[in-house]
């Protein structure tokens, strides 16, 4: 079996590394953005329960999957399931760099041009990474690598590996 949870900041290459390691390994891939959020304006987090309820159907339909997400609130209820954790702990100049190229992303908004009106907002977000004390901090990030006790990568750049 191959289960691998991806976690870092928003902009730091998750769903590009996801992506590639699900094509390169026939995994089934799942992005917590699409189970994380209520389809509202302004967007509003889903009830942790019931997105911890989404994922887990998702668990019992797969056996080899990447997860990739910076909810360290539901991957959390994940990592007992997990072989191998990778952590993209990029600096956050990269984050925004990345963000700023991010291509469309139709499962989260419904054109480009939605997608490049939250750019700001996401660049503020992305910018608050190191001193925010939520589920998609850096020192939530960082417990739950430090904690876990199976193979485990971290990426500082988009190279290289610690």
């Amino acid at each position: 079996m191959t289960r691998v949870v991806i976690f870092g900041n928003s902009g730091s290459g998750k769903s590009t590394r996801a992506k590639a390691l699900a094509s390169d390994n026939n995994l089934a891939h799942f992005d917590l953005d699409t189970i994380a959020w209520l389809p509202t304006s302004p967007p509003q987090r889903r009830a942790i329960a019931e997105s911890i309820s989404l994922l887990d159907q998702f668990l019992s339909q797969n056996n080899n999957w990447v997860i990739e997400g910076c909810y360290s609130d539901l991957l959390t209820a994940v990592l007992p399931f997990t072989e191998e954790i990778i952590f993209l702990n990029l600096p956050i100049e990269s984050c925004v760099s990345n963000a700023k190229q991010r291509p469309w992303e139709p499962h989260k908004y419904e054109s480009k041009a939605a997608q490049d009106a939250n750019l700001n907002m996401l660049i503020k977000w992305i910018s608050q990474y190191a001193t925010r004390s939520d589920t998609f901090s850096k020192a939530a990030h960082e417990k739950l690598y430090s904690e876990f006790e199976g193979k485990k990568t971290m990426f500082t750049s988009n190279q290289a590996s610690e």
